[in-house]
């Protein structure tokens, strides 16, 4: 799965083949099939597979597992950090940037609503509130923004606003 992950990184949904997937991970096409009915399938199991990886990545980064609890600033930034550090693998970013793209189609529309209702339920636990997660999902898409463009290394005034540099 985490080789789909890497292929649609690359080109999307719409730019990546079955064959080139197939070859990546080194079966053929014809077995591809076997595993996933379709592309759009496959696809759908990997934003599965994504949104599962997310939410283990919260969980075992929050510093409510314990204690009397975060405050609130403590437990966003903790997510925050988690979150900040999954990325960091730029195709698992790209990917679900892809999907977002992608949900034109029926079976990659569910998975990502999957992916997002799980990251709510998530959120709401680990924060605490509906407020609280807006701010988190808030947080996390000028983050995507700040990471996919290397906003970090650039040294223009527009992008310190955006990195608060």
């Amino acid at each position: 799965m985490a080789a789909a992950v890497d292929c649609f990184a690359q080109k999307g949904f719409y730019g990546t083949t079955t064959h080139e997937i197939a070859e990546w991970v080194g079966i053929s096409q014809p077995y591809l099939y076997r595993l996933y009915p379709n592309k759009e399938a496959l696809f759908a199991a990997a934003v599965d597979h994504v949104s599962a990886v997310m939410n283990e990545t919260l969980v075992a980064h929050s510093p409510a597992s314990g204690g009397s609890g975060p405050t609130p600033e403590a437990a966003l930034d903790a997510a925050r950090g988690a979150y900040a550090a999954l990325v960091a693998d730029r195709n698992i970013l790209r990917f679900l940037m892809h999907a977002n793209c992608a949900v034109g189609e029926p079976l990659v529309a569910q998975a990502v609503r999957r992916c997002y209702a799980k990251q709510v339920d998530t959120v709401r636990q680990l924060l605490g509130d509906d407020e609280a997660v807006r701010r988190w999902f808030g947080a996390g898409m000028l983050d995507n923004v700040v990471a996919v463009l290397g906003l970090a290394d650039t040294d223009e005034p527009w992008a310190h606003v955006l990195t608060a540099r």
